[in-house]
């Protein structure tokens, strides 16, 4: 009987702990490479200018079980390896488990990848240093996770959420154009607008809408999620590190609005870039970065709050298995990043394909994730996602706000429909790792990770 007054406390905790108040921490930490560091895994010049800085940002959300992070970097992408590694970081520094955190890219060029396996694999055929700065690397991730631990001190009561949605004018184009007989026929890049055709032919697919969701305690506004699908390049190359229209845009909103932690996500915009509206033309980036700008401010000021309690946030995790494209084969890989015939582009491409093949070939599944916030749903995803999954997951729920961040585990490479690897062009046609049946394995998964009532 001594013990029932100890049991009871238990359990008082337990509950008091259920039902604790939602608190939202951000951070912040300096991602920006050295000068000499690779960008673009190698495919650029190397850092020679520093331009802005580059950041880690996120947010940790307490109060709903176990903590739950979210974080977007300023880097081309984070993959395999690294990808694990970033989120077992953050986990062990917030005191949750890696998968209740998720670790996104902006997918800048002009700014640095991570992935430790291709990094170590090249190291081991004579090629260091080409792909990555994987010394840097792990610099920053510790940095980042002891800016995570460090928020949680400073973290705020959350009372409400704020959802809105802001049409954003020439910026997103369709980078797949085709032909009369369904094949691409011109691929419109980034800077598309140096070619005629490729600024007179339509948008094409693309998601026009910035999506925004807010946390407030009360009538405070405390941070600011947002979510956009394109390639954020406006120009790009030439060794000068910089965060792009999209960096640009989203410290547009932060300087009107002091004190509230913004975050942005690029959402599914594999096949999306501003190729329509850029030219190349230095002045367009502050263009296109005002019209990014004026959608997140659009859907700032009709964003519509609701209540959000603890008990209104859920955490659903689905672990995938990534169909490899046939035409991965381990030998012909080997061969050619062994072959020092080749150009050191070829070889650090052939080490990447490598490194995921193997990965998955031994049974590595990558998890997609969705947070219910209330009304609200988040979708995590790998790779350079096309379009038309963010377009498909907000039809499967048409009557939700459904927000889309890509640009997760960047081993994929491009992530197209079915359809579109009978295409051609260059995402599905060159340079995708997965096969056309990955469309199956992830609308499947997102109908799951959907399903669940509100």
């Amino acid at each position: 009987m001594k013990l029932l007054p100890a049991i009871c406390l238990l359990l008082a905790c337990v509950v008091e702990a259920a039902d604790g108040p939602l608190r939202v921490a951000a951070f912040k930490a300096d991602a920006t490479p050295p000068v000499g560091s690779p960008l673009c895994n190698g495919a650029v010049k190397p850092v020679k200018e520093i331009v802005t800085p580059l950041t880690a940002r996120g947010v940790v959300l307490l109060g709903a079980g176990d903590p739950i992070v979210l974080c977007a970097f300023d880097w081309v992408g984070i993959a395999n390896e690294s990808h694990d590694a970033f989120r077992e970081a953050l986990a062990k520094s917030v005191g949750t488990s890696r998968d209740r955190v998720t670790v996104h890219t902006l997918h800048q060029h002009d700014a640095p990848g991570s992935d430790f396996a291709t990094e170590r694999l090249l190291t081991e055929h004579g090629l260091p240093g080409l792909y990555s700065n994987a010394a840097f690397d792990r610099e920053v991730m510790l940095r980042v996770a002891h800016a995570a631990k460090g928020s949680l001190s400073t973290a705020q009561t959350v009372t409400h959420i704020g959802l809105g949605s802001g049409k954003v004018a020439q910026v997103a184009s369709n980078r797949r154009i085709l032909g009369p007989l369904g094949k691409v026929i011109l691929q419109r890049q980034s800077a598309g607008g140096k070619n005629p055709a490729a600024r007179e032919a339509p948008e094409g697919t693309i998601d026009p809408l910035v999506r925004l969701i807010a946390f407030w305690n009360e009538d405070k506004p405390v941070a600011a999620l947002t979510y956009y699908a394109t390639h954020p390049q406006s120009y790009y190359g030439q060794g000068l590190v910089n965060w792009d229209f999209v960096g640009m845009a989203r410290e547009m909103r932060a300087e009107a609005l002091p004190g509230v932690a913004f975050v942005h996500f690029d959402g599914a915009g594999g096949n999306v870039a501003a190729g329509k509206y850029n030219d190349g033309a230095k002045e367009n980036r502050p263009e296109l970065a005002q019209r990014l700008a004026d959608g997140m401010k659009l859907a700032w000021h009709t964003q519509e709050k609701h209540p959000l309690r603890a008990a209104d946030i859920t955490w659903r995790v689905e672990p995938v298995a990534m169909p490899v494209r046939d035409t991965l084969i381990e030998e012909q890989l080997l061969a050619k990043l062994t072959d020092t015939s080749l150009k050191q582009p070829d070889r650090v491409r052939a080490a990447r394909d490598l490194t995921f093949l193997r990965r998955t070939s031994g049974g590595h599944q990558i998890p997609l994730s969705c947070l219910r916030l209330g009304p609200a749903r988040v979708l995590h995803m790998p790779g350079e996602l096309f379009v038309e999954y963010q377009l498909a997951a907000q039809q499967m729920r048409p009557e939700d706000f459904i927000a889309m961040a890509a640009y997760g585990d960047y081993g994929t490479g491009y992530i197209g429909t079915a359809i579109a690897y009978t295409q051609g062009g260059y995402e599905t046609g060159i340079v995708s790792r997965v096969a056309p049946q990955v469309e199956k394995v992830l609308m499947d998964a997102m109908r799951k990770l959907l399903s669940e009532a509100p």
